[in-house]
């Protein structure tokens, strides 16, 4: 897959539909990594989460009469309401398959943009082979949240954004699930910007695709709870984001669920603005490998904001756990 390619032609095809977010310079977190940090605000991008870029490119892709027919996708909540919010934006009707542990919240979130939701399986890779099974019978377009070129090219705009804002970038710290964000922004900023590093960051409790590249192959493993539910799950069989990862990434970092915790509450207090679990898993991954990067620019992409009222209470009360 050329990734350059397809971002260059979801930049075009998606621009009006985006936000163009804030690269806000970090002084907390460049003072604690002796470092110039920047922190890509994809939690201020509609729906909350860089997923509509995505979303967006994959259904302006399609031929009028492919979205007549509605669309089906799978979703832990970020890319299901980016699907319902772009099949709004485009007077088209879907359907959102999500995990029966979905945060209620991401599964309100999704509702209110219009789109129909369905409870299905203990994850979203369950959730997934399910809504593919279930287009596939329907005559639907299934959008997958990262195995797809056109979602890759749309989340692959980010780093479009980023060559433009910051004329020189060392390192990239993108929170991986996937694969689908990371393997965007690596096609493009390793094409402009060659010696840039890209860092995927996962939860220790749900590594499924570090796991894999490791050995070389997609593994069915367990995913644990974690903070951070937009990077959990598992990955499908033949996922095209696999080999993206193993030639693209450089390199990666897991964190504990402490570790995703405390540096959720160090940037809302820095930052004043919300984040959601898989965000701070970035954060927590940069400031764990700070030492790689001193004196150096370093990006973070803050991917999103969508976390409930009741995780977010328990995050800022149990100090205890921190």
């Amino acid at each position: 897959m050329n990734v350059l390619e397809k971002v260059l032609r979801a930049e075009e095809r998606i621009r009006p539909h985006i936000r163009e977010t804030i690269l806000e310079f970090s002084p907390v977190l460049s003072e604690l990594g002796r470092a110039k940090v920047y922190c890509k605000l994809e939690n201020l991008q509609h729906t909350g989460s860089f997923k509509a870029r995505g979303a967006m490119n994959k259904l302006l892709s399609l031929t009028e009469e492919q979205r007549a027919r509605g669309v089906v996708t799978a979703s832990t909540g970020n890319h299901g309401a980016a699907v319902a919010y772009s099949l709004h934006k485009l007077n088209a009707s879907g359907l959102v398959f999500v995990p029966e542990n979905a945060d209620p919240s991401k599964v309100r979130a999704i509702e209110w943009l219009g789109a129909e939701v369905r409870h299905y399986g203990q994850d979203c890779a369950e959730a997934e082979v399910h809504a593919r099974e279930y287009a596939a019978q329907k005559r639907m377009v299934y959008i997958s949240p990262y195995n797809d070129p056109q979602v890759i090219g749309g989340q692959g705009t980010l780093g479009v954004e980023l060559a433009r804002q910051l004329e020189h970038i060392d390192a990239v710290y993108a929170s991986l699930g996937g694969g689908g964000l990371v393997s965007g922004i690596a096609g493009y900023l390793k094409s402009v910007q060659p010696g840039v590093q890209i860092i995927g960051c996962s939860p220790e409790n749900s590594q499924v695709m570090i796991q894999s590249v490791k050995a070389g192959r997609i593994l069915d493993l367990l995913s644990l709870p974690t903070l951070s539910d937009g990077t959990a799950g598992g990955i499908e069989a033949g996922a095209i984001t696999f080999d993206l990862c193993r030639a693209l990434v450089d390199d990666y970092v897991t964190v504990t669920e402490n570790e995703i915790k405390s540096n959720l509450r160090l940037f809302i207090e820095a930052h004043h603005i919300l984040i959601e679990g898989a965000a701070a898993v970035a954060v927590a991954s940069y400031l764990k490998t700070r030492e790689r990067f001193v004196d150096k620019n370093v990006v973070i992409v803050i991917c999103g904001a969508n976390i409930s009222l009741e995780t977010l209470q328990k995050v800022l009360c149990d100090t205890a756990q921190i």
